[in-house]
């Protein structure tokens, strides 16, 4: 007979105390509050190391929550047993998206100083008018639309029904989320693909890359992974979820961050190997700026500090079992993916080395302020895990 039978009865919803939290969430909102008002003051005295700073704050929070999204889809295209418990907070995260859509308002109203291919006219650069076609303002316009209208419907659908579900736990809505996530999966690639096409790989038009898409798609979904895994800890360190997330999906998780560790390794070392072999100008270009001067420093960081320190503190099963190492490589993933966004849009603007500016900090700090805001109140209106979801006891009782 199954030892099923002896499994103990899910357990009922927990929910998130928002009255228990209201301080830090005020404390939070005001902080971002007034480092955003810090920032638009500096956008007046430097507009041009405004948008810079901007866009990069943006992208990096923009490649975290397209992450949890990514891992939401991926749970429900393959059915994932492991994932249950934590699928919520991954919901939760990725319907921080409308918040970024405000976010993103700054980087068009100073797109004059990031995109000065949307300055030249006709017939200055042969480059451009080749690229004529897809580079310009109306549809650059309609594409920003389109990608977040289409990430906000998808992240949008897949929470819904995963707290309809939570009400009667009928079967249909793990259905509904299944369709929804099979519809997603290319959305996803192909939307962030094109997303970094337009917003930061045209920083450069003459520059391209064929593997810029995966290459990003590397980073979010390791960021995101490493996201999910600090969220989840500190909500079992506020006292939630600590009879419903084990050491076992820790496990999982470290497994995850070690996998995509490698990937981006392997996406970022043939990008630059075959560009750097064939020397074009048209492709070298870009690692020749980030070869100069303090850029050659960072990037150096970004290689050893983003692939051989986490691999070789992942290999180890120890360290993805141990919740303190696991939370220190997942923390300094996120500071790597920092550090990589950094890289990718500030060369744009100093291309003779590093210039750290003020700036570089306030819009950081004050969208992070803001969007743990908004997440306080978002987390709240749900239990904290899927209390119906037909794979639970499958994930409550994971062992690997």
């Amino acid at each position: 007979m199954s030892d099923r039978t002896h499994v103990q009865p899910a357990p009922e919803g927990e929910f998130f105390e928002t009255s228990r939290f209201s301080g830090l969430s005020l404390v939070l909102g005001a902080i971002g509050l007034v480092f955003l008002i810090l920032s638009f003051i500096g956008a007046f005295i430097s507009p041009v190391q405004f948008s810079y700073s901007w866009l990069f704050a943006f992208f990096f929070y923009f490649t975290l929550c397209i992450g949890c999204l990514f891992w939401t889809i991926v749970h429900h295209v393959v059915d994932a047993e492991w994932s249950v418990v934590v699928r919520r907070q991954l919901e939760n995260l990725a319907m921080l998206m409308p918040v970024l859509v405000v976010l993103f308002l700054p980087v068009l109203f100073w797109r004059k100083y990031l995109y000065r291919w949307m300055n030249l006219a006709p017939g200055v650069d042969p480059v451009l008018d080749a690229k004529h076609g897809y580079l310009n303002w109306g549809f650059f316009l309609g594409r920003v639309i389109f990608f977040f209208l289409i990430l906000i419907v998808v992240a949008w659908f897949l929470r819904r029904y995963s707290v309809n579900q939570d009400r009667d736990g009928n079967p249909r809505f793990t259905i509904s989320m299944r369709k929804w996530a099979f519809a997603g999966l290319p959305i996803f690639g192909f939307v962030l693909t094109f997303a970094a096409f337009d917003w930061v790989m045209s920083l450069n038009w003459h520059w391209f890359s064929t593997m810029w898409g995966p290459y990003i798609f590397a980073g979010v979904a390791g960021a995101g992974m490493a996201l999910i895994i600090l969220v989840t800890a500190a909500l079992q360190r506020a006292g939630y979820l600590r009879d419903v997330v084990t050491v076992e999906h820790y496990h999982i998780m470290g497994k995850w961050l070690l996998a995509f560790t490698v990937f981006w390794a392997y996406i970022g070392f043939s990008q630059y190997m075959l560009y750097w072999y064939a020397n074009i100008p048209e492709e070298t270009q870009y690692f020749i700026v980030r070869n100069t001067e303090g850029w050659n420093v960072l990037s150096w960081i970004l290689v050893i500090g983003r692939f051989f320190v986490p691999f070789a503190l992942l290999l180890p099963r120890y360290t993805k079992k141990n919740l303190p190492w696991l939370l220190s490589i997942a923390g300094w993933i996120i500071l790597m993916q920092l550090l990589d966004v950094y890289i990718i849009v500030l060369p744009a603007l100093h291309g003779t080395g590093v210039h750290l500016s003020i700036l570089d900090f306030l819009p950081l700090i004050g969208m992070g302020g803001i969007l743990a805001f908004c997440y306080l109140r978002i987390i709240g209106k749900s239990s904290l895990f899927p209390v119906r979801d037909p794979r639970l006891l499958e994930s409550l009782r994971l062992t690997n």
